[in-house]
């Protein structure tokens, strides 16, 4: 069974920063490939809407056959204002914790991120999972787009 990965924004983002590109653009290649399946949330919508054309396209660039498409729900907005109510993060970390909420309501295998500061962090992320199990969800495993690099064996 293929792994269901959320991507929030950050990352299509990355794949065009010299910074982030180098360990974006093979996972960008693996979803092409489908390899995995693809979480693209309306709140990932959203904030590509006014992304650069190159940033568009890259999304529409990913097979549709292998892309889940999840809407807000009112169970995410609950979890995601809770993460803000027990002071994971502040409440301009909003959207944020939307991403959050979603890939854990949808059971994506990986959340995967650029965002060290509000999301890839192990304060946050023990935070986000312990308000995840105390709500009846399991943890969630949040990743940067490095930890999806390939070996080849020796």
């Amino acid at each position: 069974m293929k792994q269901r990965i959320y991507i929030d924004t950050s990352v299509f983002g990355g794949h065009f920063d010299e910074e982030f590109a180098e360990y974006t653009i093979p996972l960008f290649d693996r979803l092409k490939q489908r390899e995995f399946i693809l979480l693209l949330s309306s709140v990932t919508q959203d904030e590509l809407e006014n992304a650069p054309e190159r940033v568009r396209n890259l999304v529409q660039s990913i097979p549709l056959e292998n892309t889940e498409f999840v809407q807000t729900m009112n169970d995410a907005v609950e979890l995601a204002t809770e993460y803000i109510i027990e002071k994971v993060v502040g409440q301009t970390s909003y959207a944020d914790c939307l991403h959050i909420a979603l890939a854990t309501i949808n059971r994506a295998d990986f959340l995967v991120s650029w965002n060290f500061k509000h999301i890839v962090n192990v304060q946050r992320i023990r935070g986000y999972n312990s308000i995840n199990i105390k709500n009846g969800y399991k943890q969630l495993e949040i990743r940067s787009p490095r930890e999806f690099k390939k070996y080849e064996d020796d």
